[in-house]
């Protein structure tokens, strides 16, 4: 009897593994628009487009894929909100994903942080993903920002440095900060409770996967700090009526599936 019920329970067990994993493929593509509340408009619309834990040890987007998605879009920037990868032998595979993205022609660049996963490497290992950045054309910030010009003002980066490792320091990315439209890039979103005092305008993050096994709910994220609690795991939120956004990200960690969750494409448009 024992040996039967186990069969019946794997045979249940293929097709609810089978679409889990088919979820890793079925690519959601967000568009927001955030209104510039407390600054004159840009002349134009700046296009962001928003990449987030790529997880090359699981993911199964390709390359082309993420060029398909953006064919026919205007991409003036580049955001890839960390974890790559935490495996040394997939720094390779980064440098395809990194080439496809260039063929985007962002106007102003494409820019890094580093996430958990990244650390997971050390010494020599880290500097070379760092490198490999570096050398096909992404700027990374690691506590510090970048102040750049564009069409009606000035706009700065700032990259904060990965909150669930203990690497971010909010006041170092601030350091000498310009007047102009503050845009933060950093991995753990969790840092926005710890930024009352420093203004930004627009937020972007990811490390929650939006769950990835979102069934009945993601309990096993409580661990991931204070805004799971706050119901705050996907999507666009305020704090401090301040906006920011956590991408569900392209790849996944553990098991290459994903229950009430899809990888994410995400484009913003600041007015």
């Amino acid at each position: 009897m024992f040996v039967i019920v186990l069969v019946l329970f794997i045979l249940g067990l293929v097709p609810i593994l089978y679409k889990a994993n088919h979820n890793t493929r079925d690519v959601k593509v967000n568009t927001i628009s955030i209104d510039r509340t407390k600054a004159q408009p840009f002349r134009k619309k700046l296009n962001i487009l928003h990449l987030s834990d790529l997880h090359l040890e699981n993911i199964s987007i390709s390359p082309k894929q993420i060029l398909d998605l953006a064919d026919q879009k205007q991409v003036d920037l580049i955001a890839l909100t960390g974890d790559f990868l935490d495996r040394k032998r997939n720094i390779p595979k980064l440098v395809h994903y990194l080439k496809a993205l260039q063929q985007l022609n962002p106007t102003y660049g494409m820019y890094a942080v580093f996430g958990n996963h990244d650390y997971v490497l050390k010494g020599e290992h880290f500097q070379k993903l760092k490198s490999v950045l570096e050398e096909n054309r992404c700027v990374t910030l690691q506590n510090k920002h970048v102040s750049i010009e564009v069409e009606g003002g000035t706009l700065n980066i700032i990259g904060i440095d990965d909150h669930s490792t203990k690497r971010s320091n909010v006041t170092d990315s601030y350091e000498g900060l310009k007047d102009g439209y503050n845009l933060v890039l950093t991995h753990d979103p969790n840092v926005v409770l710890d930024m009352k005092e420093f203004h930004f305008d627009y937020l972007l993050s990811g490390h929650f996967h939006g769950g990835q096994i979102h069934w009945p709910k993601p309990y096993h994220l409580v661990k991931m700090g204070k805004l799971v609690r706050m119901n705050m795991i996907k999507g666009l939120h305020y704090h401090h009526d301040k906006p920011f956004y956590i991408s569900e990200g392209l790849g996944q960690t553990g098991a290459n599936i994903r229950i009430g969750s899809r990888p994410e494409v995400t484009f913003h448009h600041i007015s």
